[in-house]
């Protein structure tokens, strides 16, 4: 799942994005409420993580435009206003949870996946296609009754076509949704990795989930749940 740290403390915006990407998500980091606005025009994110306290913007008057505009990424409020007249008002403005600095990166963790839950349709924390279930709490792969270990990019991957499976996905959104970059035409590391999807999730089975549209990129086929 791919975040967006919004935090004008260079340090800790650096160590949460090292953290989230220890705990297999995709981060990227702003410095101030300008750049986070660019930034969301661009790129589709699961989450924003957004410090109040900003330059150039401050926080609430990002979330406010993010709103404004029908933009409905989940955020988190990470703060040091701890009053309850500015949590009020953030979750009135459309925040989706407040946590208050200092904070314990378990804690954060903690309400991210509490946040993610509420806008996952299936049924707690469980994505399904056809026999294969993926658990997003502890990251585990199941195909029928068989485990599938996967590293934790292949693991992403799999996340993303899952959620979006159905739905033709390019080359380029895929490395950027997942790699956290777009590098062009200059590298092949998003065929490399669906050829590893292939042979440890599909290659043994009769239905196959990944598809190749020609020209365009890679679509998960969609199955009933068993």
């Amino acid at each position: 799942m791919k975040i967006l740290i919004v935090e004008d403390e260079k340090d800790l915006a650096k160590i949460i994005k090292k953290k989230l990407e220890r705990e297999n998500f995709t981060a990227d980091v702003v410095f101030d409420g300008e750049a986070a606005i660019d930034k969301t025009i661009v790129n589709d994110y699961d989450l924003i993580i957004l410090d109040i306290m900003l330059p150039k913007k401050s926080g609430l008057e990002v979330l406010e435009e993010l709103r404004e505009w029908k933009d409905k990424t989940p955020v988190l409020i990470l703060t040091a206003r701890d009053s309850i007249k500015d949590k009020v008002k953030a979750l009135n403005m459309g925040a989706d949870d407040y946590l208050t600095k200092p904070f314990a990166f378990e804690e954060l963790i903690a309400r991210m996946k509490t946040i993610f839950r509420r806008g996952v349709k299936e049924h707690s924390n469980i994505l399904k296609n056809g026999d294969l279930v993926l658990n997003t709490i502890n990251y585990t792969v199941n195909r029928g009754n068989e485990k599938i270990d996967l590293t934790s990019k292949e693991y992403s991957l799999l996340e993303y076509l899952m959620r979006n499976r159905g739905h033709i996905l390019s080359r380029a959104q895929i490395e950027e949704h997942v790699w956290g970059y777009m590098s062009g035409n200059n590298t092949n590391i998003v065929d490399v990795y669906i050829r590893f999807l292939r042979k440890k999730v599909d290659e043994n089975y009769q239905n196959k989930l990944f598809e190749t549209v020609r020209g365009r990129g890679y679509r998960m086929r969609s199955f009933k749940d068993e």
